[in-house]
């Protein structure tokens, strides 16, 4: 059985989209929040990060070649952009980080 082949695969694949499509499209009203929802909302990202590195790393240590294809396909986009995964990753956590550094401020 392929990498994507698998049920569970599949499944968490189309969770971690809808459930980060849904964080952005929640994240246009993000200026709106009291900070109770900022905070929720910056909580609920930083979980999706971490799925979505999880995620990744599953397809880096599978052998199946689709997987192996997928990582490959991805560093050719990202580099394309001039950054690495690990880059992508740190630089969403910065953008985390700063965004529970600005809660509090007025």
């Amino acid at each position: 059985m392929g990498f994507f082949d698998s049920e569970i695969v599949q499944k968490e694949a189309q969770n971690l989209f809808a459930d980060y499509q849904n964080l952005v499209q929640l994240g246009t009203s993000y200026g709106k929040f009291d900070r109770a929802g900022k905070v929720l909302y910056i909580e609920r990202m930083e979980e999706v990060l971490e799925r979505y590195r999880i995620f990744m790393k599953r397809f880096e240590l599978s052998d199946d070649f689709s997987a192996q294809l997928a990582v490959k396909q991805l560093e050719t986009q990202l580099a394309q952009a001039g950054i690495t995964p690990q880059q992508m990753f740190d630089g969403m956590h910065a953008t985390l980080e700063r965004m529970k550094a600005e809660i509090d401020r007025p």
